[in-house]
């Protein structure tokens, strides 16, 4: 056997244009938009949980359930919290960008034949260069 068929990664880059940071940051400020308002539910969540079941923190029983209402709410606004400030690095890095800037927006997969003799470094490292939707370039 002299040749073997394999999955490859394909890494897609796309040229930074003034409508694509545009709407990267339309999408980055609606998903910080959307964990703020995820936050605010969740607070209101936790006060209608805790109201709703007054737990007593006089009591063992009371404080444990108390303690367990309010680490599980935390952990889910934690979780918003963390998206949100990843978020809003990422809005702040995008605004940074020059316009004709290459950034990564994927890994595809493509099937290749490799021969005895092939240079494996030309066959790992392909990207596909993409300008407003379009490809403008092939790399190996």
């Amino acid at each position: 056997m002299d040749s073997i068929s394999l999955k490859v990664p394909v890494t897609i880059k796309a040229k930074l244009t003034e409508k694509l940071k545009a709407a990267i940051l339309e999408d980055l400020e609606k998903n910080i938009k959307q964990a703020e308002l995820e936050i605010q539910q969740i607070n209101i969540q936790e006060r209608r949980v805790i109201d709703e079941n007054k737990p007593d923190v006089e009591t063992p029983e009371g404080a444990q359930q108390m303690h367990a209402i309010q680490q599980h709410f935390g952990m889910e606004r934690q979780k918003r919290l963390e998206f949100r400030a990843q978020a809003l690095e990422k809005k702040e890095e995008t605004e940074k960008l020059a316009i004709g800037a290459e950034i990564v927006q994927g890994t595809l997969e493509r099937q290749v034949e490799v021969h005895v003799g092939d240079d494996m470094r030309e066959v790992m490292n392909m990207e596909v260069l993409v300008e407003d939707d379009k490809v403008i370039a092939i790399r190996s």
